[in-house]
Protein backbone atom coordinates (compact mmCIF):
# COMPACT_ATOMS: atom_id res chain seq x y z
CA UNK A 1 0.00 0.00 0.00
CA UNK A 2 1.38 3.10 -1.31
CA UNK A 3 1.07 6.63 0.70
CA UNK A 4 -0.08 9.42 -1.50
CA UNK A 5 -0.53 12.34 0.93
CA UNK A 6 -2.30 15.64 -1.02
CA UNK A 7 -1.93 17.47 2.14
CA UNK A 8 0.63 20.93 3.49
CA UNK A 9 1.32 19.63 6.69
CA UNK A 10 1.72 15.60 6.67
CA UNK A 11 5.10 14.84 8.18
CA UNK A 12 6.70 13.23 5.69
CA UNK A 13 6.20 14.58 2.45
CA UNK A 14 4.20 17.91 3.45
CA UNK A 15 3.22 20.03 0.57
CA UNK A 16 4.52 17.85 -2.61
CA UNK A 17 1.53 16.22 -4.21
CA UNK A 18 -0.96 19.16 -3.28
CA UNK A 19 -1.26 19.93 -7.12
CA UNK A 20 -3.56 17.03 -8.38
CA UNK A 21 -1.13 16.13 -11.58
CA UNK A 22 1.38 15.74 -9.32
CA UNK A 23 -0.60 13.56 -6.94
CA UNK A 24 -1.68 11.82 -9.69
CA UNK A 25 1.69 11.24 -11.15
CA UNK A 26 3.11 10.35 -7.90
CA UNK A 27 0.42 7.70 -7.49
CA UNK A 28 1.40 6.12 -10.93
CA UNK A 29 4.76 6.05 -10.02
CA UNK A 30 4.32 3.95 -6.54
CA UNK A 31 2.19 1.26 -8.54
CA UNK A 32 5.35 1.13 -11.12
CA UNK A 33 7.40 0.57 -8.22
CA UNK A 34 5.01 -2.41 -7.02
CA UNK A 35 2.20 -0.69 -5.01
CA UNK A 36 -1.13 -3.10 -5.25
CA UNK A 37 -2.64 -0.01 -3.44
CA UNK A 38 -2.42 3.72 -3.46
CA UNK A 39 -3.80 5.26 -0.12
CA UNK A 40 -4.90 8.76 -0.88
CA UNK A 41 -5.58 11.13 2.09
CA UNK A 42 -6.24 14.86 2.14
CA UNK A 43 -5.92 15.37 5.93
CA UNK A 44 -3.18 15.04 7.64
CA UNK A 45 -3.40 12.94 11.31
CA UNK A 46 0.12 13.55 12.62
CA UNK A 47 0.30 14.46 16.38
CA UNK A 48 -1.18 17.58 16.50
CA UNK A 49 -2.78 17.66 13.50
CA UNK A 50 -5.90 20.15 12.83
CA UNK A 51 -8.76 18.91 11.18
CA UNK A 52 -9.40 19.99 7.37
CA UNK A 53 -13.06 21.33 6.64
CA UNK A 54 -14.79 18.76 4.46
CA UNK A 55 -14.94 21.19 1.15
CA UNK A 56 -11.00 21.57 0.91
CA UNK A 57 -11.23 17.35 1.79
CA UNK A 58 -13.05 16.61 -1.23
CA UNK A 59 -11.12 19.10 -3.54
CA UNK A 60 -7.89 17.68 -2.26
CA UNK A 61 -8.79 14.17 -2.54
CA UNK A 62 -12.09 13.55 -5.42
CA UNK A 63 -10.19 14.33 -8.40
CA UNK A 64 -7.23 12.35 -7.68
CA UNK A 65 -8.93 9.28 -6.75
CA UNK A 66 -11.22 9.71 -10.07
CA UNK A 67 -8.00 9.83 -12.27
CA UNK A 68 -6.24 7.10 -10.72
CA UNK A 69 -8.75 4.85 -10.38
CA UNK A 70 -10.15 5.33 -13.89
CA UNK A 71 -7.12 4.37 -14.90
CA UNK A 72 -6.48 7.24 -17.93
CA UNK A 73 -3.28 7.83 -16.04
CA UNK A 74 -2.61 4.48 -14.59
CA UNK A 75 -3.30 2.39 -18.00
CA UNK A 76 -6.48 0.38 -19.11
CA UNK A 77 -6.84 -1.43 -15.80
CA UNK A 78 -7.11 1.74 -13.41
CA UNK A 79 -5.29 1.62 -9.90
CA UNK A 80 -7.17 -0.18 -6.61
CA UNK A 81 -7.04 3.27 -4.66
CA UNK A 82 -8.06 3.61 -0.78
CA UNK A 83 -9.69 6.95 0.52
CA UNK A 84 -7.88 7.35 3.84
CA UNK A 85 -10.82 9.79 5.93
CA UNK A 86 -12.66 10.09 8.98
CA UNK A 87 -15.62 12.09 7.10
CA UNK A 88 -18.57 10.63 6.16
CA UNK A 89 -19.07 12.74 3.20
CA UNK A 90 -15.27 12.27 1.68
CA UNK A 91 -15.70 8.20 1.91
CA UNK A 92 -19.26 8.47 0.04
CA UNK A 93 -17.29 10.63 -2.80
CA UNK A 94 -14.33 8.52 -3.06
CA UNK A 95 -16.10 5.30 -2.94
CA UNK A 96 -18.44 6.97 -5.80
CA UNK A 97 -14.81 7.81 -7.83
CA UNK A 98 -13.74 4.72 -7.76
CA UNK A 99 -12.17 3.90 -4.16
CA UNK A 100 -12.85 0.37 -3.31
CA UNK A 101 -11.17 0.85 0.21
CA UNK A 102 -11.78 3.02 3.47
CA UNK A 103 -8.72 3.20 5.32
CA UNK A 104 -10.27 5.18 8.92
CA UNK A 105 -8.01 5.94 11.37
CA UNK A 106 -11.17 6.24 13.65
CA UNK A 107 -12.09 2.87 12.91
CA UNK A 108 -15.54 4.36 12.13
CA UNK A 109 -15.69 6.03 15.51
CA UNK A 110 -16.10 9.84 14.20
CA UNK A 111 -18.44 8.54 11.40
CA UNK A 112 -19.91 5.42 12.21
CA UNK A 113 -22.06 5.86 8.74
CA UNK A 114 -18.95 5.04 6.47
CA UNK A 115 -19.76 1.34 7.95
CA UNK A 116 -22.88 1.90 5.72
CA UNK A 117 -21.35 3.20 3.13
CA UNK A 118 -18.58 0.38 2.65
CA UNK A 119 -21.58 -2.54 2.68
CA UNK A 120 -23.39 -0.41 0.63
CA UNK A 121 -20.62 -0.27 -2.27
CA UNK A 122 -19.38 -3.68 -1.55
CA UNK A 123 -15.78 -2.31 -0.73
CA UNK A 124 -13.30 -3.08 1.74
CA UNK A 125 -12.10 -0.85 5.32
CA UNK A 126 -9.08 -0.73 7.13
CA UNK A 127 -10.05 -0.24 11.11
CA UNK A 128 -7.08 1.31 12.97
CA UNK A 129 -6.70 1.67 17.12
CA UNK A 130 -6.23 4.78 18.63
CA UNK A 131 -6.68 6.45 21.60
CA UNK A 132 -8.83 10.25 21.43
CA UNK A 133 -8.05 11.98 18.09
CA UNK A 134 -4.56 13.54 16.28
CA UNK A 135 -5.11 16.47 18.43
CA UNK A 136 -5.22 14.52 21.95
CA UNK A 137 -3.80 10.95 21.11
CA UNK A 138 -0.06 11.84 21.95
CA UNK A 139 -1.40 13.40 25.37
CA UNK A 140 0.17 11.17 27.79
CA UNK A 141 -1.26 7.79 26.74
CA UNK A 142 -1.09 4.46 29.37
CA UNK A 143 -2.30 0.93 29.10
CA UNK A 144 -2.35 -1.74 31.44
CA UNK A 145 -1.79 -4.28 28.84
CA UNK A 146 -1.55 -2.29 25.16
CA UNK A 147 -1.19 -5.04 23.39
CA UNK A 148 -4.25 -7.25 25.08
CA UNK A 149 -6.10 -3.08 24.83
CA UNK A 150 -5.82 -3.10 21.15
CA UNK A 151 -6.74 -6.64 20.44
CA UNK A 152 -9.73 -5.90 22.25
CA UNK A 153 -10.62 -2.45 20.64
CA UNK A 154 -9.83 -3.76 17.10
CA UNK A 155 -11.96 -6.68 17.82
CA UNK A 156 -14.76 -4.57 18.92
CA UNK A 157 -14.61 -2.19 15.47
CA UNK A 158 -14.77 -5.40 13.64
CA UNK A 159 -18.15 -6.45 15.64
CA UNK A 160 -19.68 -3.13 14.75
CA UNK A 161 -18.53 -3.42 11.23
CA UNK A 162 -20.19 -6.65 10.41
CA UNK A 163 -23.17 -5.32 12.62
CA UNK A 164 -23.56 -2.63 10.04
CA UNK A 165 -23.81 -5.08 7.12
CA UNK A 166 -19.83 -5.26 5.94
CA UNK A 167 -18.59 -8.67 5.39
CA UNK A 168 -15.99 -9.31 7.88
CA UNK A 169 -13.91 -10.80 4.51
CA UNK A 170 -13.90 -7.14 3.66
CA UNK A 171 -12.36 -5.70 7.50
CA UNK A 172 -8.90 -5.27 7.43
CA UNK A 173 -7.25 -4.50 10.67
CA UNK A 174 -4.14 -2.21 11.79
CA UNK A 175 -2.51 -1.66 15.12
CA UNK A 176 -2.39 2.11 15.37
CA UNK A 177 1.92 2.35 15.24
CA UNK A 178 2.56 5.69 16.30
CA UNK A 179 -1.39 6.89 17.05
CA UNK A 180 -1.51 7.52 20.93
CA UNK A 181 1.41 5.51 21.67
CA UNK A 182 4.57 5.79 23.57
CA UNK A 183 7.59 3.83 22.06
CA UNK A 184 7.78 1.21 24.50
CA UNK A 185 3.60 0.78 23.49
CA UNK A 186 4.74 0.90 19.61
CA UNK A 187 7.70 -1.41 20.41
CA UNK A 188 5.69 -3.66 22.46
CA UNK A 189 3.14 -4.09 19.46
CA UNK A 190 5.66 -4.92 17.06
CA UNK A 191 7.01 -8.04 19.45
CA UNK A 192 3.99 -9.43 19.60
CA UNK A 193 2.06 -8.94 16.61
CA UNK A 194 1.07 -12.58 16.02
CA UNK A 195 -1.29 -11.86 19.12
CA UNK A 196 -3.03 -9.51 16.48
CA UNK A 197 -2.85 -11.45 13.39
CA UNK A 198 -4.24 -14.24 15.42
CA UNK A 199 -7.97 -11.88 15.44
CA UNK A 200 -8.03 -13.53 11.93
CA UNK A 201 -8.43 -10.29 9.73
CA UNK A 202 -5.56 -9.35 7.35
CA UNK A 203 -3.13 -6.83 9.37
CA UNK A 204 -2.32 -3.71 8.21
CA UNK A 205 0.95 -2.23 9.33
CA UNK A 206 2.21 1.22 9.00
CA UNK A 207 5.38 1.89 10.42
CA UNK A 208 6.76 3.81 7.45
CA UNK A 209 9.46 7.26 8.39
CA UNK A 210 7.50 7.43 11.50
CA UNK A 211 8.73 9.24 14.71
CA UNK A 212 9.42 5.84 16.55
CA UNK A 213 12.46 5.26 14.07
CA UNK A 214 13.62 8.36 14.71
CA UNK A 215 14.09 8.48 18.68
CA UNK A 216 15.51 4.62 17.99
CA UNK A 217 18.41 5.61 15.24
CA UNK A 218 18.31 9.98 15.58
CA UNK A 219 17.28 10.24 11.52
CA UNK A 220 15.32 12.58 10.64
CA UNK A 221 11.85 11.35 8.24
CA UNK A 222 13.58 11.45 5.36
CA UNK A 223 16.39 8.93 6.20
CA UNK A 224 14.25 6.54 8.02
CA UNK A 225 14.19 4.11 5.10
CA UNK A 226 16.21 1.33 6.39
CA UNK A 227 14.69 1.71 9.98
CA UNK A 228 10.99 1.23 8.10
CA UNK A 229 12.74 -2.01 5.98
CA UNK A 230 13.38 -3.52 8.98
CA UNK A 231 9.76 -3.36 10.91
CA UNK A 232 8.39 -4.09 7.85
CA UNK A 233 9.97 -7.38 7.68
CA UNK A 234 9.39 -8.16 11.60
CA UNK A 235 5.43 -7.14 10.57
CA UNK A 236 6.04 -9.67 7.77
CA UNK A 237 7.49 -12.57 9.95
CA UNK A 238 4.90 -12.43 12.10
CA UNK A 239 1.76 -12.34 10.20
CA UNK A 240 1.24 -9.03 8.80
CA UNK A 241 -0.13 -8.85 5.25
CA UNK A 242 -1.02 -5.04 4.22
CA UNK A 243 2.25 -2.46 4.52
CA UNK A 244 1.63 1.32 4.12
CA UNK A 245 4.68 2.74 3.13
CA UNK A 246 5.84 5.62 1.20
CA UNK A 247 9.33 4.21 -0.22
CA UNK A 248 7.30 1.43 -2.14
CA UNK A 249 10.33 -0.16 -4.30
CA UNK A 250 12.76 -0.61 -1.53
CA UNK A 251 10.18 -2.10 0.94
CA UNK A 252 8.91 -4.01 -1.70
CA UNK A 253 12.08 -5.84 -2.48
CA UNK A 254 12.94 -6.00 0.72
CA UNK A 255 9.34 -8.29 1.50
CA UNK A 256 10.09 -10.13 -1.30
CA UNK A 257 13.82 -11.46 -0.38
CA UNK A 258 12.05 -12.18 2.90
CA UNK A 259 9.40 -13.79 2.22
CA UNK A 260 11.36 -16.23 0.21
CA UNK A 261 13.74 -16.82 2.56
CA UNK A 262 10.37 -17.52 5.10
CA UNK A 263 8.64 -19.96 2.63
CA UNK A 264 12.15 -21.13 1.12
CA UNK A 265 10.44 -20.81 -1.69
CA UNK A 266 11.30 -18.34 -5.00
CA UNK A 267 8.63 -16.46 -6.28
CA UNK A 268 5.93 -17.59 -8.68
CA UNK A 269 7.74 -17.36 -12.28
CA UNK A 270 11.44 -16.38 -10.98
CA UNK A 271 14.00 -19.04 -12.02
Amino acid sequence: MGVLNVTPDSFSDAGRHLDHDAAVEHGRRLVADGAAIVDVGGESTRPGAEPVPVAEELERVVPVVERLAAGRDTGPAGVRVSIDTTKGDVAAAALAAGARIVNDVSAFRFAPEIAGLVAGAGATCVLMHMRGDPQTMQDDPRYEDVVSEVKSHLEERLAFAVAEGVPEEHVWLDPGIGFGKTVGHNLELLARLDELVAIGRPLVVGTSRKSLLGRLTGRRADSRLPATIATNVLALASGAQVFRVHDVAEVADALAVARAALTGREPAGEG
